[in-house]
């Protein structure tokens, strides 16, 4: 072997660390070795794709994770292709679901795609990304050469997919439409030549039919790159807004250093993993301290200082993680505290339970009488229990162990 296939085979090994961290599955290794090896000589990147769909355009870490992973593929000088769905987004897309999703109508689509990128270039980088609109090329496919890549699927391998197999079994209608959506997602990674696909565990159906698509189509399959589901700050269920255990990424950097510093421990290497970039070889000396006993609080720091700084300044970093330590470590009031302008008739405390509710501060005014019942509440630093208690513009509260706010009227 000369020494030039030396490198590349060095090379290759070390981008396969980076794209295997924290992954669940790889489909088409040894293909996706080649295609690698092939681009190291070549100096051509690999396409790589990612698919959209535009009903749901809050991103949190959880969804950040396939973000996260095409970044690290991105700084390996490779192709990132973001497909939104504007298309197929019209369908609807049938994943995991009991019954058929409502179709979003292109108003619906739009919108949700433009939220897509503000959040989607807060991982990526901009300049090095393409963003296209998978109605570019399926707008354009006449009918016959939709029946004809219709032809290339069985019912029955449609119905290997589990929603269809559970609807079918139990009599829920499946129309025939939501066969063409893994169909048309299958189509994007031809249009787009793709080498690689990422998704979530729960794509695997419509990644997998990517691969089959381009070989019916003379092409070289995709590899395909799935990523595991984080949990959320719960240790348990996997992160949703709709269970409060998230961390959003477009959250101030104050509430992404506390939240983060809620993790479970036996967390912590996970959220390495799957929430950051940091490296394998950087990695393991983490888990082999945390191994042999060392204060997860420590590295715990460590990974909310990472992944605050992925998504904010290092100013922003620094004042978050200086307001952890006054509010959480050192039981002070912090000096930067948000203000919350509220207004009131008898100037009381129960009077600002709605508007902590609509700031997103407390869930319901509930809460709000069951902290105060319980002990965690405290107004200027001294511990109240009575929802008549008088307030006053310029009044700290602090509700629980780790929030604020300054009450202004």
């Amino acid at each position: 072997m000369t020494i030039n296939e030396t490198a590349v085979r060095q090379e290759v090994e070390r981008q396969m660390r980076i794209i295997l961290k924290g992954a669940s599955k790889l489909i088409g290794e040894e293909e996706l070795r080649e295609k690698l090896a092939r681009s190291i000589r070549t100096k051509e990147p690999l396409n790589v794709k990612l698919g959209l769909d535009p009903s749901a355009p809050d991103i949190h870490l959880g969804h950040a994770v396939v973000l996260r992973k095409l970044k690290q593929m991105q700084d390996l000088g490779h192709q990132i292709i973001i497909i939104i769905g504007d298309f197929t987004g019209r369908i609807g897309d049938p994943t995991g679901k009991s019954k058929g999703r409502k179709a979003l109508t292109n108003r619906e689509v739009l919108v949700n795609a433009q939220t897509y990128q503000e959040q989607i270039f807060r991982v990526l980088d901009r300049e090095k990304t393409q963003v296209r609109f998978n109605g570019e090329w399926l707008e354009l496919l006449n009918l016959e050469e939709i029946l004809k890549m219709a032809s290339t699927v069985t019912v029955a391998r449609m119905l290997e997919r589990d929603d269809f197999q559970n609807r079918y079994t139990h009599n829920i209608p499946i129309g025939l439409h939501e066969f063409f959506y893994p169909l048309m997602q299958a189509y994007d990674s031809v249009a787009m030549e793709a080498d690689i696909e990422l998704g979530g565990n729960d794509q695997t159906f419509n990644i997998l039919m990517g691969r089959s698509l381009q070989k019916d189509f003379g092409m070289e399959p995709q590899a395909a790159l799935f990523m595991p589901i984080l949990e959320g700050l719960d240790g348990v269920e996997k992160m949703s807004k709709s269970l409060g255990n998230y961390i959003g990424v477009q959250e101030e950097a104050k509430i992404m250093f506390k939240k983060v510093m809620e993790v479970p421990d036996a967390l912590i290497i996970r959220y390495f993993e799957l929430a950051t970039d940091i490296l394998p070889e950087e990695l393991e000396p983490i888990e082999e301290a945390l191994e042999a006993g060392a204060n997860p609080r420590d590295y715990k720091l460590l990974l909310a200082r990472t992944i605050t700084a992925l998504y904010h300044t290092c100013q922003e970093t620094e004042a978050a993680e200086e307001y952890f330590r006054q509010a959480f470590t050192r039981k002070e009031i912090p000096q930067d505290i948000p203000e919350l302008f509220i207004m009131t008739d008898k100037g009381v405390l129960m009077e600002a339970a709605p508007f902590l509710v609509k700031e997103g501060i407390m869930a319901s005014n509930s809460e709000l009488r069951r902290l105060l019942a319980q002990g965690g509440v405290s107004l200027n630093g001294k511990k109240v229990s009575a929802p008549d208690t008088p307030i006053k513009s310029g009044d700290v509260l602090k509700l629980g162990k780790k929030r604020f706010v300054k009450l202004m009227m």
